[in-house]
């Protein structure tokens, strides 16, 4: 936990890398194909997606363990070893980060806690520890808990990496604009996910995807008053569009990194990119964050 927050210290504001899936895409990704096994199959196209990010500045670099937990998998068909992936996908990142640190990834599972759905708390607080074990194998510096949009969940993970490591952990929610304002699809509000999350434990508290840079400004906003801890946001390239039978994220990276001086005067203190963001996309914000933080000074 030292090293993430000294690193902090030093440089003010972190670079996070870009997204995973629609770089994957790019490189042959199928629809329907859990993207996490490219950890066993092809685990060179996933060093070269962590490669790239490292080299367009980010402080952090994530894993491809985003969705690699035993729900998943098996509703895919998928019968395989859960550590095993998840160290898999700690180790590719570990070998090309260089001096950038590891937080590994822990996605929803994509099942409802009871009463909502079947499974208990106990059965959620188990499957996520399989994760952290190979995470904790694959030699990560920290963890981030991400695009959860049910609390409870969110939190269920929170207390599986709480209870099988030291690791930091970070937890990002996904909210959306409705006529309430911005709230999770389970209807959470920021200002209760965060404050429960940092009462729960949580070193880092955020949010990412849902919306662009715009809507994440609006929601840095929001929970920056309501948590002292580091804040974390990825933004989408905007909100996706169907073009040809293709999908598209119309957020260039110009017009992402323009708004990372509000980000930063927000008190936003890591910045990056979710879906339909690419290297190019953190180069620039890391460039922007460079620029604010050096004229600051």
């Amino acid at each position: 936990m030292k090293k993430w927050k000294e690193r902090l210290l030093s440089k003010r504001v972190l670079v996070i890398d870009g997204a995973w899936g629609t770089e994957m895409m790019k490189r042959g990704l199928k629809a329907g194909e859990p993207p996490e096994l490219w950890n066993l199959n092809r685990p060179e196209d996933i060093k070269t997606i962590a490669k790239a990010y490292r080299e367009a500045g980010a402080d952090i670099i994530l894993t491809n363990t985003f969705g690699a937990n035993s729900f998943k998998l098996k509703r895919a068909g998928i019968i395989c070893d859960v550590k095993k992936i998840n160290r898999r996908g700690t180790e590719l990142s570990r070998e090309v980060c260089e001096d950038s640190l590891v937080f590994a990834s822990i996605g929803p599972t994509g099942e409802f806690l009871k009463p909502l759905g079947t499974v208990s708390e106990e059965e959620m607080i188990a499957c996520f520890e399989e994760q952290v074990e190979g995470f904790i194998e694959g030699g990560a510096d920290g963890v981030i808990i991400e695009t959860m949009a049910d609390l409870n969940e969110a939190k269920c993970a929170l207390r599986a990496v709480k209870k099988c490591s030291s690791l930091p952990v970070g937890v990002s929610m996904t909210f959306n604009k409705g006529e309430r304002g911005y709230t999770t699809i389970m209807g959470v509000t920021p200002k209760r996910a965060i404050e429960e999350l940092e009462k729960a434990g949580a070193d880092i508290v955020g949010s990412n995807c849902g919306a662009g840079i715009e809507n994440m400004v609006e929601i840095a906003r929001i929970i920056r008053p309501v948590s002292h801890l580091p804040l974390w946001i990825k933004p989408n390239a905007g909100v996706p569009q169907l073009k040809e039978g293709k999908t598209v994220y119309p957020e260039t990276p110009e017009e992402m990194a323009r708004f990372v001086p509000d980000l930063i005067k927000i008190g936003v203190s890591m910045i990056g990119g979710c879906c339909g963001t690419t290297p190019e996309h953190i180069r620039l914000i890391a460039k922007e964050v460079q620029k604010y933080i050096a004229l600051s000074k």
